[in-house]
């Protein structure tokens, strides 16, 4: 199984990238796993605190899960992947069932954080955008999809965003054996992955 770690900051557009690169796929014969399903349970946490949680350090996410699911699936196993609300910052009681593919994308924004994971993939890529960019998605998408009013985005964006992809996230780079710049919009370098998976279906 070909795993391909698809990193970058909250808003650089790593879900656009996989969007794509699945859309030019044969439906079913890849998987993906998003990063944000394996938050920790915050349920024993008072509403009015979830809110000072810090979801951009490694510690935010239960890793040894992940990796568990991951390692069933390149075992040939299907695993049930967790479900995460981002209006309650819970698990949900739903899971979705994830068959074995002969790809897996794993994408988030601290994939290459935990030194087991890097281990496991075969393509590490970094997706790059500007930070004026990314603040403007994610007050896009945290007004539209999550509830918030665009000053308690910059609020965050100032107090945890910034400091964390500063401290976690950028240096991860390094890492990259790809750094797809622009993001979403860089048709060429999605093409390149989509045709490297296609060469191993």
């Amino acid at each position: 199984m070909l795993i391909i770690g698809i990193a970058g900051g909250t808003g650089s557009g790593k879900t656009t990238v996989v969007n794509k690169i699945m859309e030019r796929l044969p439906e079913g014969e890849v998987g993906v796993i998003s990063q944000d399903s394996y938050y920790k349970d915050s349920s024993h946490v008072p509403v009015e605190d979830r809110q000072k949680i810090n979801f951009d350090e490694p510690a935010a996410f239960e890793w040894d899960l992940l990796i568990s699911h991951l390692r069933s699936l390149k075992e040939g196993r299907a695993i049930e992947m967790p479900t995460y609300s981002y209006l309650t910052c819970t698990r949900q009681k739903e899971t979705v069932h994830l068959d074995p593919s002969e790809v897996v994308l794993v994408e988030g924004i601290l994939v290459f954080s935990d030194k087991r994971m890097r281990n496991m993939m075969d393509i590490k890529v970094f997706v790059d955008a500007d930070a004026d960019d990314r603040l403007i998605r994610v007050i896009n998408r945290d007004c539209i999809e999550r509830g918030r009013t665009p000053q308690m985005v910059i609020d965050r964006y100032e107090r945890v965003l910034k400091p964390m992809h500063i401290q976690h996230i950028e240096p991860a780079k390094r890492y990259a054996d790809l750094i797809v710049p622009q993001g979403g919009q860089n048709e060429v370098a999605i093409n390149l992955l989509t045709d490297y998976i296609k060469s191993r279906l």
